[in-house]
């Protein structure tokens, strides 16, 4: 029995899933999304009425269920790796969708993990409401082909992390404010990406939120793939004490795009101005299918040699601190959006990030717009004052008794 307000913990987790390694029939199929909470199961179905994403019938179908309304982050990030560890699975990645092509050997343990798109946060909840349906209907035809083969099966419908995160209303404002700010970094601390040459750490990257967009149509969200997942190939990238270049490999990222290949390109150089080292991320290359090259050249992240830079806001649009400027015809086709980005390609210490130098300079727009608009209201204050200062009486009044008063040009 879970009662209300009980977070599952990874131990707990692990008790729960032994009947999964004891039965007869292990053959487990684990449904991997981004994120994902209970309350979603209701929210969306009743505030889209007709249009409730959840169709399938799973549980109802199900000879015995278990729902947990709240599992801890760190439980549900090493999953995967728990249940590789747990036995002799037969590990096989779902990419294609296509289970009627897969050799399952019934008398084996078998582990089939299907990779789920990501429900982007940047987006309106409609357009989150289509990729939950569109998740279940793909979770609808892998478990209605292997019922038509005949394999028995459990499935694992979970996610990174909980995509609502639910507040009492009876704290007082300072412990409200203290679990926001843990849950907060909680529901984004995954380490960050690492390249290794030898035994050290030659580059570090990581950003909460790392999506392209393709023709302004298709949407790319490499955040799962990237930084929990982790499907991606980084034996491109190099390094040196000069030049270093972090090479991201996707295959199939989304329908339509059999490989996507991402380029940092970073430069470590001397300038006599500051008389000391400066890396720059100078350019972002996009490489699509192995022939479409798409190259970006990157203004304002740049830092210390000794330090890692970090920047807010990463993209093509004119509104972010640090910009992606097109420099080929090729690259107009893609938008980039990178938030909380730190990434650092120089003198890795301990396999840590150093201290980071951000990308938002001192003077920012808004600054300078307040400084000129007193400048000027200040000078319109000076100029009246001077005015009224000029400002002189008569020393002399006309008597109406006596005659005329008389008051030369001179004066």
């Amino acid at each position: 029995a879970v009662h209300e307000g009980q977070v599952v913990s990874a131990q707990e987790l692990t008790g729960l899933l032994q009947p999964l390694f004891t039965q007869n029939s292990r053959n487990l199929v684990l449904f991997l999304q981004d994120r994902l909470s209970i309350d979603d199961f209701t929210y969306f179905s009743e505030s889209y009425g007709n249009k409730n994403p959840f169709q399938n019938e799973i549980l109802q179908s199900s000879p015995s269920s278990l729902v947990l309304p709240a599992v801890d982050c760190k439980a549900t990030r090493y999953l995967l790796s728990f249940l590789q560890e747990s036995g002799d699975w037969k590990l096989t990645n779902v990419t294609n969708l296509n289970v009627s092509q897969l050799e399952v050997n019934a008398s084996n343990p078998n582990l089939l993990v299907v990779q789920l798109q990501p429900l982007t946060s940047n987006l309106k909840e409609i357009s989150t409401l289509e990729a939950i349906a569109e998740n279940d209907k793909i979770i609808g035809r892998v478990t209605m082909d292997l019922q038509e083969r005949g394999i028995h099966f459990s499935v694992i419908y979970t996610a990174m992390r909980p995509s609502r995160i639910s507040r009492r209303t009876d704290v007082v404002a300072e412990s409200r404010r203290k679990l926001m700010a843990a849950e907060e970094e909680d529901s984004s601390s995954y380490p960050p990406l690492n390249v290794t040459t030898g035994n050290s750490t030659c580059i570090l990257f990581y950003a909460s939120n790392f999506s392209l967009k393709a023709n302004s149509s298709v949407l790319i969200d490499l955040t799962n793939a990237t930084f929990l997942a982790q499907n991606v190939d980084t034996s491109a990238s190099e390094c040196s004490d000069s030049n270093t270049t972090l090479s991201l490999k996707y295959t199939k990222p989304v329908n339509g795009i059999n490989s996507l290949e991402i380029r940092f390109l970073m430069t470590n150089k001397f300038y006599e101005v500051s008389a000391r080292k400066w890396s720059t991320l100078g350019s972002v290359v996009i490489v699509q299918d192995g022939e479409k090259f798409a190259e970006f050249n990157v203004f304002g992240i740049s830092a210390p040699a000794e330090y890692s830079s970090h920047c807010q806001l990463v993209g093509t649009s004119n509104l972010y601190p640090a910009r992606l400027v097109p420099s080929n015809s090729e690259a107009k086709n893609w938008n980039v959006f990178i938030s909380k980005l730190q990434i650092q390609g120089f003198n890795i210490i301990n396999n840590q990030f150093s201290y980071a130098s951000d990308c938002t300079g001192f003077f920012t727009p808004g600054i300078w717009m307040g400084l000129v608009i007193s400048i000027i209201l200040l000078w319109i204050l000076t100029y009246g004052i001077h005015m009224i200062m000029q400002l002189t009486t008569n020393n002399r009044f006309d008597d109406p008794k006596g005659p005329a008063l008389s008051v030369p040009q001179t004066e």
